[in-house]
């Protein structure tokens, strides 16, 4: 280092200190402004990118919001067609054993009916047996009792006291 102090010269530092002026007055004039521009432009760039990218965020939490809408309203949907189809198959079901007990009824009535037209006709054929019959019996106790006609002239003669004048 002692060297370069011994060798200092006064005239090669003045002409150092020019050039290093008019680089740096060059650089100012014909560098600088196109660097600063640049880093300016590049700033402004991802600005507007950061811009858009803080718009796609907010587009995608808009999106997911409308996405959450939508299935929460599919859902609801849905739900009211299940519900819906629940109500028209307990409704089907009602209807069908209302169908059925009202054909129950139908078929029980039609049965009692029948068996009441049946009771009916068997109670007049067994009393036109009961009649036939008494009539068969009666038939053949007279016979016997009307065989001889002192029994027959006691037969009327019951009936003509069994008879009370007015």
């Amino acid at each position: 280092m002692g060297k370069l102090i011994n060798d200092f010269s006064l005239g090669l530092f003045f002409w150092m200190a020019i050039i290093l002026v008019v680089i740096i007055f060059l650089l100012g004039k014909f560098a600088w402004k196109p660097i600063v521009n640049a880093l300016e432009a590049r700033e402004e760039g991802i600005a507007d990118a950061l811009a858009a990218a803080e718009n796609a965020k907010r587009e995608l939490t808009n999106l997911k919001a409308d996405n959450e809408k939508l299935l929460a309203e599919a859902r609801l949907e849905r739900d009211a067609m299940l519900k819906e189809a629940r109500e028209m198959k307990d409704k089907m079901i009602a209807e069908a054993k209302e169908e059925a007990q009202t054909a129950g009824a139908q078929m029980i009535a039609q049965a009692q009916a029948s068996i009441q037209s049946e009771k009916n006709a068997a109670m007049a054929e067994i009393k036109t047996q009961v009649s036939t019959l008494s009539i068969d019996i009666a038939e053949k106790l007279l016979k016997g009792q009307l065989a001889d006609k002192q029994a027959q002239e006691q037969l009327v003669g019951s009936l003509l006291n069994d008879i009370k004048l007015n």
